[in-house]
């Protein structure tokens, strides 16, 4: 064989090995998405069991889930119980830092404007999100304050993992509210 040949045949094997090796870490990311989305998802029942919009989130560090957060608004009373708000606070007390540069945040739904700003002033680098929010989310529907270039941190941001489970999720919660409205049983406060 001539030194040539020899050589684009070794340049062909590092690629392919190369190819192997990034889909073989595709595929543990994409688990790994999958799990911690699920603990979101046990968050987001949480919510839903006191009657709350069902978004639930969770922050890892290392493989380990160090905050947790689901939707208290009514409950708490107050705009500020969301869920990633909740979890950012808890994973900053439990690292000691505000800057949460080494974790990704799971959530069950797109972030709005408020928790988008919290995600960049922590300076989370990985958002991964099941659903997208067209009437209020600020991760890629309405705005994408997550990758604006104009700010000092950008957001790495992966959609649509686990997204049918909590879509239904939540088709569920309002198909009921609505029910329980037509029948004068909202629950709501005047």
């Amino acid at each position: 064989m001539k030194d040539p040949e020899r050589r684009r045949l070794l340049k062909q094997k590092k690629l392919e090995e190369a190819e192997k090796a990034r889909r073989k870490a595709e595929l543990e990311q994409e688990k790994k998405d999958k799990k911690f989305m699920g603990e979101a998802m046990k968050q987001a029942k949480k919510a839903l069991s006191l009657g709350e919009v069902p978004i639930g989130c969770v922050i890892e560090c290392d493989g380990k889930i160090i905050g947790r957060g689901y939707n208290r608004r009514n409950t708490d009373h107050s705009t500020l119980s969301h869920a990633e708000i909740t979890a950012i606070r808890k994973a900053s007390k439990e690292l000691g830092d505000w800057r949460l540069d080494n974790c990704t945040l799971y959530v069950t739904l797109e972030p709005c404007q408020m928790c988008a700003g919290a995600i960049v002033q922590a300076r989370v680098p990985r958002v991964v999100m099941a659903c997208m929010n067209p009437k209020a989310g600020c991760g890629g529907s309405i705005l994408n304050l997550l990758q604006m270039k104009q700010f000092n941190h950008q957001v790495e941001v992966k959609r649509g993992v686990m997204e049918k489970e909590c879509s239904q999720m939540l088709k569920d919660f309002f198909k009921d509210l609505r029910e329980r409205i037509k029948r004068g049983e909202d629950g709501e406060d005047d």
